[in-house]
């Protein structure tokens, strides 16, 4: 211990100079809104870059379980295209592969890092502007809805998950479309909280929550999760709906960010009313 208080009075005009040379650089980050951007721009883009080969040394070690991801999904939309009902603008194929015009186009991405435990939860994609993804898009996975784009970068983005306080979704139950507002309240992570469905409307244990498509970021009919629970408060005139959702998100690897290509022209047509 001696040894090492004599190292440091030694060396302290070295160890002075570092700290004011943080000091300063800290001053200089602050003083301009300009000099902020152009950091906070950069650590974004040797974070990213840390994550993707983090992310790449999991893919590896889990190359079993992406192949049965991936296997499902194929056959999942193998049986999509064969059904006689399946509707165009669904297909998970971008405007140019369909033969009528498409509103949402899917862009695969692989997540390369991502929270559960924190109350407000994000994710970040290796898919960025020059990919075609940008704020305000949503994410899904196979299996049910991810989260929502809030920024992106050339090659990569950043989205605020479904397990974030500020994240609303409205959903509808499949059976008969009754809306109501999906949040996350903490804790576990594979359950969340539908509010406002009225009080006349026949639930049970089981039934399924989709989106419901009225938010121009998640189209409708994409998987949220099922009834665990419900009840209706003394007085009361709608229910408190515990959801369990589909997507485990502690286990997310490749998802699909959703562009909605006519959603400019739903925003114009809403500012006129």
């Amino acid at each position: 211990m001696r040894n090492l208080f004599t190292f440091i009075w030694r060396n302290h005009f070295y160890f002075l100079f570092a700290l004011l040379e943080v000091i300063a650089f800290a001053l200089i980050i602050n003083s301009t809104v300009y000099q902020r951007w152009v950091f906070v721009n950069s650590t974004q883009k040797i974070t990213g870059s840390v994550y993707s080969v983090y992310a790449n040394l999991q893919e590896y070690f889990n190359l079993r379980n992406t192949n049965q991801i991936l296997a499902r999904e194929n056959a999942l939309l193998h049986q999509a295209l064969q059904h006689p009902t399946y509707r165009h603008d669904e297909k998970p194929f971008g405007k140019d592969s369909l033969p009528y015009p498409s509103q949402y186009q899917y862009i695969d991405a692989k997540v390369i890092s991502n929270t559960v435990t924190l109350r407000n939860n994000y994710l970040m994609l290796n898919k960025g502007k020059r990919h075609g993804v940008d704020k305000d898009m949503a994410v899904i996975s196979s299996n049910g809805i991810v989260g929502i784009v809030i920024n992106a970068s050339n090659n990569f983005s950043w989205v605020m998950s479904v397990l974030n306080d500020n994240t609303k979704i409205n959903g509808k139950l499949l059976k008969d479309n009754y809306q109501g507002s999906l949040t996350w309240d903490g804790g576990n992570y594979r359950t969340g909280t539908l509010s406002d469905l009225p009080a006349h409307v026949g639930l049970a244990q089981g039934d399924t929550i989709v989106t419901s498509g009225y938010s121009l970021l998640f189209p409708e009919g994409i998987m949220i999760g099922t009834i665990e629970d419900f009840n209706i408060g003394k007085g009361d005139h709608f229910y408190t709906i515990k959801v369990h959702f589909s997507v485990d998100y502690n286990n997310l690897r490749y998802v699909y960010v959703v562009k909605n290509l006519m959603r400019k022209e739903q925003i114009s047509v809403m500012k006129h009313l």
